[in-house]
Formats: C-alpha cells, structure tokens, sequence
C-alpha cells in the first residue's frame, strides 16, 4: 500500500516570539545553526519511506508562498491550505479526504511540521513498525514517547499489552501536575504523547463518520471536489463550519483499535525558547550564543542575537531574543509567559509586532 505523509504546519507559533512572527511563524525558522528550517527537516527526514510527490502540507493560507519557497520539491497541488484554523481533527478529516480521493486509500503518516529528531534511523525505523501495525484493519497508531524525566507540559498514554511491535493504549491523560507525573515515569506504563499519528485514510474517515459525523460529511464534499474548478469554494464553506477540536479529543480518546508504538530517538517539541539549549550545543558554564555576544560572568544564559551587539553581564538563566523592532528579555521560568506579552501587544493595537 502506498504510504502518504501530511505535515501540519498551520501553527503560529506564539511562544517563539518575537522571533516566530504570525508572518513567518516557528516552522519556517531555522532554530539551529545549520540554516536548515524546521519544516525542511521534516519533511527531509521523510525521503526514506515517502516519495515528495506523496507528502502533503497543509498549513494556513497565509504561508502558502513559504512552503513553495522553502519546499520546491512539493506539488502545488499537495499544499492544503486551511481558510481558517480549526485545530488537528478538521486539518486531519481534510488531507484524509484529499488522499482518498487521489488514491482511493493510502497510509498516512501525520506529523507535526516543528519538532525535532536527533536519531532519524532509529525514527524512521519506528515509522516502519507504525506502518505495518496500520496496515491491519482499522488500526489507529500514535507514536509515543519513552519519557526521561516527570515532564508536566505534555499529555501522557497509558498504555498496555503488548501485540507485536505496538502496545495497546488504555487511555490518553491530560497533562499532569508533578507529582502524578513523577508517578507516571516510576509506572513504566506511561509515554509522552508526541502528537504524532499513523492510520489508513479508510480508518481514521470511518473513525471520523462514527465519532465526529458533522466534520466527516464535510470533509468528504471538500474530496470530492478537490481537483475540480469548485475545490476552493468548497473548501471555504466546509472548512469554515467546522468545529475547532482536536483529533485526541474528538477521535483518539473514544475510538477503538488504538496502539502506540515508543519511540526513543531524541525527540524534542521545541516548544518554547527553552528548547534552544537542548537542540543547540552549550558551553562550559551551559550558554548557548548565537550572533555577535559578549559574555561576562553569565551561566545559563541563552541569547539569540539579530544585527547589534549584545553584552550579556552577570547573567543567570535568562533568554535575551533580539530583533530589529523587539528585544526580548525573559527569565527561564517564565518561557511560558511570552504570549502574556502578545496578549498585551494585542490589547494595544499594536498588531505590527505579533
């Protein structure tokens, strides 16, 4: 069976700010120093098992000359773009739709267009074992994550017995405070979920009739029409009666045939400005600089410099992002406050800036 990959990449990525900006957010940006965008290296790591011409991004209308910039290599006609944001499961009940009608059914590998992967064979392998396990009947896959240390800011997957290469999932939990999460690492029946999906498109459309019918129906009129003259008006007034749900929520935590497969190949989110010392190498005194930085007496310290000179003193676990209109400047236990900040941008108007 022909395996299909569909990067979501409609994001905005607000907590990269002021970097990731509503014009160009996360996704399209180079967080390591190689030059190499978050989307390129998702979909680059795809070329082992997925033809270009069978990977699919769908994102938001407004990004669409990025993607043809930064992957040339993807057919015009394979970058789905949303009208509006309506969350994973009308994302997801969308690209279903595209594929079953281009190929009546298809694998589909559904991915996130900005994480990162330290270990891409051990990756790809763990797709493989994805692949097969989806192969079979109605199966519905999700890749979890062997979790390292009692992390509160991702939703967990108890699973269960083993069948083959995939565990069964018993339940999907919401993020947990620290002291359940500290007892979901000592269980060993727990992995992070990565948001990282693999299914027949037959199986998550018949999960998608049963569990969420309004936003199938839909989805099948946007297929049906899909290569044809009335494609965009109807993908226009679908889309945008679409509830805004998500595909755990509206399908994962009630459907059946569930697996999950762990994965251990340095997976990391990058979910806040916090990641940059993770993904980046650090020095002796765990700094990561990037541009034209002086350093005094600063430990922990992360900068992300543009075109002036920063001169970091005495500094102790703080983030300075400097742009040509926004300097940044955040205490590391506060990453999660940056869209504080754009709440405030957007009290004031100040729209220019986000």
């Amino acid at each position: 069976m022909k395996t299909t990959a569909v990067i979501m990449a409609g994001g905005r990525g607000e907590r990269f700010w002021p970097k990731s900006r509503n014009s160009c957010p996360k996704q399209f940006l180079s967080l390591t120093k190689d030059g190499e965008t978050m989307i390129q290296k998702t979909v680059r790591r795809l070329s082992a098992i997925v033809e270009a011409e069978d990977i699919f991004i769908v994102t938001n209308s407004a990004y669409i000359g990025l993607v043809k910039t930064q992957l040339p290599q993807i057919p015009a006609e394979n970058i789905l773009a949303e009208p509006c944001a309506r969350n994973t499961a009308p994302c997801i009940a969308f690209a279903a739709a595209v594929i079953a009608k281009k190929y009546d059914d298809a694998v589909m590998l559904v991915l996130p267009s900005d994480h990162l992967i330290s270990y891409e064979k051990i990756y790809i392998s763990t797709l493989r074992k994805a692949i097969s396990v989806a192969e079979e009947g109605k199966n519905l896959v999700t890749i979890g994550i062997t979790p390292t240390y009692p992390e509160t800011g991702y939703g967990y997957i108890c699973f269960g017995d083993e069948n083959g290469s995939a565990f069964s999932v018993e339940r999907f939990v919401e993020k947990p405070d620290l002291a359940t999460a500290k007892s979901y690492l000592a269980s060993g029946n727990y992995l992070w979920n990565s948001g990282m999906f693999v299914w027949k498109a037959s199986s998550i459309l018949s999960n998608l009739r049963e569990l969420m019918p309004e936003v199938y129906d839909g989805a099948v009129r946007i297929g049906e029409s899909y290569g044809t003259d009335a494609f965009g008006d109807v993908l226009v007034k679908e889309f945008t009666d679409f509830p805004s749900e998500s595909i755990d929520f509206g399908v994962m935590e009630k459907a059946e045939d569930i697996y999950t497969i762990p994965g251990s190949f340095g997976w990391d989110d990058v979910g806040s400005w916090l990641a940059i010392e993770r993904i980046n190498q650090t020095d002796d005194l765990k700094n990561y600089f990037d541009g034209d930085v002086v350093a005094v007496d600063s430990k922990r310290t992360t900068v992300c410099g543009g075109k002036r000179l920063i001169a970091a003193i005495g500094t102790r676990d703080v983030i300075i992002v400097d742009t040509d209109d926004v300097l940044l400047v955040c205490s590391k236990n506060n990453t999660q406050d940056v869209k504080k900040a754009i709440a405030q941008l957007k009290e004031q108007g100040r729209t220019e800036l986000i």
